[in-house]
């Protein structure tokens, strides 16, 4: 029997599947584990590479393995899917694991930090806040809508349900009022939970030199800033900016086939938080654009000549994302391309 060099490992909640094979992709063990049988097995285990499926809880047994002296390799889930034989089981999925994991060409997840998820943890909670807060406020103004009393979209113009309610000439039934102050509160709570929540992101954008330095460039703000420290791994991953953005999402599709390329819509098959956070920002630039015309000449005002303003926005979301790499691997701050022409 030969020694184990690679281990795929199907993890649960309580019960894990291991595959073990030799070099040469033989298998030699399968075995089901519990939650506590675990790491007391891999200790056991001479040093080899344990793959598991880039999933919810694959970032913390990952940092528990590595400690233990063995190689960890992440695959995000769709890579794995194409070696999945026939039926699909925990015995299957694990023996597809540690197939894909010894590709050549295979891509793998970087490993998180504690503290990087704890930083995704605070994002994802405000992004939950302000999600919840969104519903509340459709769902008055929607039932508001009912008895006559219309605002327009948008939480700014909550103040304008609220004045509405309380005037005394709108004929309201007394249940509905009471029903819509009970919105009220509750947007109010959240609102004021979103507040502590950024003023926590941007004391932590504050403290950190890298979110300092992407917080000179147009469009990016300490959300997104925390974003992409929370969510992107180690620029030093990618071999340059395209590669990048593309992991974000943020290149068209490709059907190309005969040497004939055909390229589609944005692809959106990367991190979606820091893509639309992007985006947002990106928004946010061509709507100033739009309103104090850029300076003529520059790669701004000429796609904005030519192209609708949201396609502008994502074209400058992908610049945005180029330069955010090129940035962090060069250890410098955003340098305005017209002032540098100029």
């Amino acid at each position: 029997m030969g020694e184990v060099s690679i281990i795929g490992l199907d993890l649960a909640k309580r019960v894990f599947q291991v595959h073990g094979a030799c070099p040469n992709g033989r298998a030699l063990l399968r075995k089901k584990l519990s939650r506590g049988q675990l790491l007391p097995f891999l200790s056991q285990q001479s040093r080899c590479i344990v793959a598991m499926e880039a999933c919810a809880s694959a970032h913390f047994w990952g940092r528990a393995i590595q400690e233990l002296g063995h190689e960890v390799r992440l695959i995000p889930p769709i890579y794995v899917k194409p070696f999945v034989k026939r039926q699909k089981n925990d015995a299957a999925d694990a023996e597809a694991i540690a197939e894909a994991a010894v590709r050549p060409n295979m891509r793998f997840v970087a490993l998180k930090s504690p503290e990087q998820q704890a930083g995704a943890m605070v994002f994802r909670t405000r992004d939950l806040l302000v999600r919840q807060r969104t519903q509340l406020v459709n769902a008055l103004r929607g039932h508001l809508a009912e008895h006559g009393v219309v605002a327009p979209q948008g939480v700014t113009n909550v103040r304008v349900l609220e004045a509405a309610i309380e005037e005394t000439e709108v004929s309201l039934d007394l249940l509905v009022v009471e029903m819509a102050r009970l919105y009220l509160e509750q947007i109010s709570s959240l609102s004021s939970k979103i507040e502590a929540l950024e003023k926590l992101l941007q004391q932590a954008a504050a403290k950190a030199p890298t979110t300092a330095r992407l917080l000179t460039v147009p469009g990016i703000g300490h959300v997104t800033a925390m974003a992409i420290e929370a969510f992107a791994p180690p620029m030093e991953t990618f071999r340059r900016g395209r590669d990048f953005a593309a992991w974000l999402g943020l290149v068209p599709l490709q059907r190309s086939t005969g040497g004939k390329q055909v390229l589609g819509k944005t692809s959106k098959m990367g991190q979606r938080d820091i893509r639309r956070l992007l985006i947002t920002g990106a928004m946010t630039v061509v709507r100033w654009a739009s309103r104090n015309a850029p300076l003529e000449g520059s790669w701004l005002f000429r796609m904005l000549e030519r192209k609708p303003r949201m396609l502008v926005a994502i074209a400058l979301a992908n610049k945005m994302a180029r330069a955010v790499w090129a940035m962090l691997t060069k250890g410098e701050d955003y340098r305005n391309p017209v002032a540098v022409v100029a």
